[in-house]
């Protein structure tokens, strides 16, 4: 396949880029380029999904995967505007492919669609409109309805991947377990938004696995939604200990009140994902928090 990579330069376009390089021809597309890794770099264009005419020149591709969107929960909770930023990219995505007769397109999406209810554990057809927490959660609801309406009118065929909580390499992020980590190395305070938050966090390798897998049983799994992750959560501040753990650092654990606009308790039913897709997480937050340590310690030295 020829593959177009929306926000190629972020933490999973990275990761995606990399893994493509040997099976799929792939262009990368993102507003700045990839410092992480030179050959996808050389693959990447830059440019602004907000301008219409930035695919324009892209050429033809078999699928478009896009992951470039503004991620931060809180902050779109702060400055709405980006909310509409994910939409009008959405929008702009799928329009490409409609004009270009592009089959196949790839959607990511969030946990944050889910809300916040009784029933912690949720499959696929928990989403509802009311349950919308937060602009960023609305931005990705936009983005499932713009799919199914490009579907039903234009026959484009899509995947919506729902994803949580991606955390490895490749981010600098304020997210919260490489925050974590820079704080712990400074021995400064890891604040914590909410006593029994709980959330499902997936380690990187396992997220791009789900995505390979929905690229190559696309025709099986089209027209539907995933959730990735590794079906199991744990609490905020218990990934706090664990992080001081493993680094042997005695930075002090602060618990604030829950933030406005986030959810409190997730852990995704990941039943037909695995039924349609094949998608196996191997990798515990306990493993997956090793190498995520082991990641940041080797960039850190290199930075020296």
């Amino acid at each position: 396949m020829r593959i177009l990579v929306t926000g190629s330069s972020g933490t999973m376009g990275t990761r995606l880029c990399e893994r493509l390089i040997g099976k799929h021809e792939f262009v990368g597309i993102d507003l700045g380029p990839n410092k992480w890794n030179e050959p996808v770099n050389k693959a990447t264009v830059i440019g602004d999904l907000r301008d219409p005419k930035s695919l324009d020149k892209l050429g033809k591709f078999d699928l478009v995967i896009h992951l470039a969107a503004n991620a931060r929960v809180y902050n779109l909770v702060l400055n709405p505007e980006l909310a509409l930023d994910n939409i009008k990219t959405t929008f702009r995505v799928l329009e490409f492919c409609r004009n270009n007769k592009i089959p196949r397109v790839m959607i990511a999406s969030s946990r944050e669609i889910y809300g916040n209810s009784d029933n912690h554990l949720h499959p696929e057809e928990d989403v509802r409109v009311e349950m919308c927490e937060s602009p960023y959660s609305a931005s990705k609801l936009s983005g499932e309805a713009l799919c199914q309406a490009y579907q039903r009118c234009y026959g484009l065929n899509f995947i919506i991947l729902r994803f949580s909580n991606v955390y490895g390499m490749y981010d600098d992020s304020d997210r919260v377990i490489p925050l974590f980590i820079r704080l712990a190395r400074q021995q400064k305070d890891l604040v914590v938004f909410g006593e029994e938050k709980a959330l499902d966090f997936t380690y990187i390798d396992d997220t791009i696995a789900g995505i390979l897998a929905a690229i190559e049983n696309f025709d099986a799994a089209k027209n539907n939604a995933y959730n990735i992750s590794s079906g199991k959560c744990i609490e905020i501040a218990k990934v706090a200990e664990m992080i001081l753990a493993q680094l042997g650092k005695g930075s002090k654990i602060v618990i604030k009140g829950n933030r406005p606009g986030e959810v409190v308790k997730f852990v995704a039913d990941i039943t037909r994902a695995k039924r349609i897709l094949g998608f196996e997480p191997q990798t515990s937050i306990e493993e997956g928090m090793k190498k995520t340590i082991s990641w940041y310690g080797a960039q850190s030295d290199s930075s020296r």
